[in-house]
């Protein structure tokens, strides 16, 4: 088999790329570094099963795709908000243009192609747990609207050329994640508290704590993506991909210092403008129709994150804003 990464270099997607090697399957990843990393897809370079080369999906995706392709993950998408709201227009091409873009190329190939869509679908939801069926409630005028509706937009997008074309999709609603390679100054809450209560200082909570949210360890995740792309074509989804395990910040602060063993003082700060206040996924269709469930508990994943994070920052020369 052979599969195209869009969005290679980053999180999720380095992880996926690991993945899909390690089951014999040959990957081309693609990437423009605006939030992915050179160094999370370095150890990738000398593997002949392995290719990349740069490019943004906004623009349509050519050479140097010779072979054909058999699947296409589109995992191309800042992800964190401080990261989308650098430029919200932009985030919003990459989810329509880009996400048209890429079925092209599916299209063209004969390809099955997944898309990473999120649970911000679901905006500040009103039902709880969140079950796939539900609409969501999200604010198109708000300052997340850029990628809540963009993300929206994209799993359109992805029905219509089904139905036009018989293009064979599959789409991913992906809940919290965390786990080693995450950008340590992305904002999102476990880098946040793991990198402020490393290095001593206050640890930051929005609003006074009370919302919730629901981790899911990477190798949890990226498995479900796995399973999601093999399964059926009948299948399409969307299907829930994340934790039911729901902590509020203000416990996932306290973990995080008790398993540093920092001393650092919780400070609150006024909670950003559509944040939501609960986030659970109902993983009732991924439990039947992939036979996926999470199994790293989140004491153990985040053991496993503050481990790398104490890597990189230990690694990293004086004055590094690590």
């Amino acid at each position: 088999m052979r599969a195209l990464v869009a969005g290679a270099a980053g999180f999720l997607g380095s992880r996926l790329c690991d993945r899909l090697r390690s089951d014999g399957i040959e990957v081309l990843g693609l990437d423009n570094f605006y939030t992915g990393r050179r160094e999370n897809i370095s150890h990738l370079e000398r593997d002949p099963g392995f290719g990349f080369f740069e490019h943004d999906v906004t623009r349509p995706v050519e050479a140097p795709i010779t072979a054909p392709l058999d699947v296409i993950f589109n995992m191309a998408c800042p992800s964190s908000p401080r990261a989308y709201h650098r430029d919200p227009l932009f985030t919003l091409e990459t989810n329509f243009v880009g996400m048209r873009n890429l079925l092209e190329l599916a299209r063209e190939h004969g390809a099955t192609i997944l898309q990473a869509s999120t649970s911000e679908v679901y905006g500040d939801p009103l039902v709880h747990p969140q079950v796939e069926s539900y609409w969501g409630n999200v604010n198109c005028f708000g300052v997340r609207g850029c990628y809540e509706e963009g993300k929206r937009v994209a799993e359109t997008l992805m029905l219509e050329y089904a139905r036009r074309y018989g293009v064979r999709i599959k789409v991913v609603r992906i809940f919290n994640t965390y786990g080693p390679r995450m950008d340590p100054e992305d904002g999102r809450i476990i880098p946040s508290f793991i990198v402020q209560a490393l290095r001593g200082l206050p640890i930051t909570v929005f609003g006074d704590g009370s919302q919730t949210r629901s981790f899911c360890y990477v190798d949890d995740l990226v498995d479900g993506l796995v399973k999601m792309a093999a399964s059926d074509a009948s299948f399409t989804g969307p299907v829930n991909l994340g934790s039911p395990a729901e902590l509020t910040v203000l416990e996932t602060a306290s973990i995080i210092k008790d398993m540093t063993g920092s001393a650092s003082a919780t400070v609150f700060k006024a909670l950003p403008p559509d944040d939501p206040r609960r986030r659970k996924p109902d993983i009732s269709l991924a439990e039947s129709k992939l036979g996926w469930r999470p199994r790293v508990p989140f004491a153990e994943g985040a053991a496993r994150t503050i481990e790398y994070f104490r890597g990189i920052m230990g690694s990293s020369s004086q004055g590094s804003p690590l």
